[in-house]
């Protein structure tokens, strides 16, 4: 019979998983078309967002990410959308946040600013011109996350999908306010 030592909590949390995490925002023009900014790094476009740092919120992160690509301050996002992301690619699983950046005033358009080392630009689009310029997995999270704004919820995703395959339902995780 063999014994396992006990082990000590501050080693035991070492040995719990990790989850890489991005968090982004959608931002609105007065016509509803969605803010898309382009990388230098990437050959499509995206939301306004990034990574979540170390011991930092993903919505602490989404503020971060518009102040640093835009120049934009906004301090409270509601959530829209959390999505689980399956390793792909080489990279591991992943949890993404999306909040709601509300609708910019024409003074928060004219003072957008981007950093010329991590983006080429940005524009304004519709829906559906959004699906053209982002990868499928983040246009049918764009998607997904403009229903949830329209229904005022907070949906869960999993690889950019709602769980509505047959026997289950999408998870609406409550009203966002």
């Amino acid at each position: 019979m063999t014994t396992t030592e006990p082990i000590e909590p501050t080693d035991f949390r070492w040995t719990l998983p990790r989850k890489r995490m991005a968090a982004g925002a959608l931002l609105f023009d007065e016509d509803g078309r969605i803010l898309l900014v382009e990388p230098t790094y990437k050959p499509y476009w995206e939301i306004p967002g990034g990574v979540v740092e170390a011991d930092e919120s993903p919505h602490t992160a989404a503020c971060r990410e518009l102040k640093e690509e835009l120049g934009l301050v906004r301090s409270l996002l509601p959530l829209l959308t959390v999505d689980w992301v399956p390793p792909h690619d080489g990279r591991p699983e992943a949890m993404l946040f999306v909040f709601d950046g509300g609708e910019m005033s024409a003074e928060e358009i004219a003072g957008i600013t981007v950093p010329s080392e991590e983006l080429h630009g940005w524009r304004f689009c519709t829906p559906a011109e959004a699906a053209q310029l982002l990868k499928p997995a983040q246009g049918r999270r764009v998607a997904a996350s403009l229903d949830a704004r329209a229904a005022n919820e907070v949906v869960y995703l999993e690889n950019a999908s709602t769980l509505d395959s047959p026997g289950q339902q999408a998870e609406p995780l409550g009203p966002k306010r």
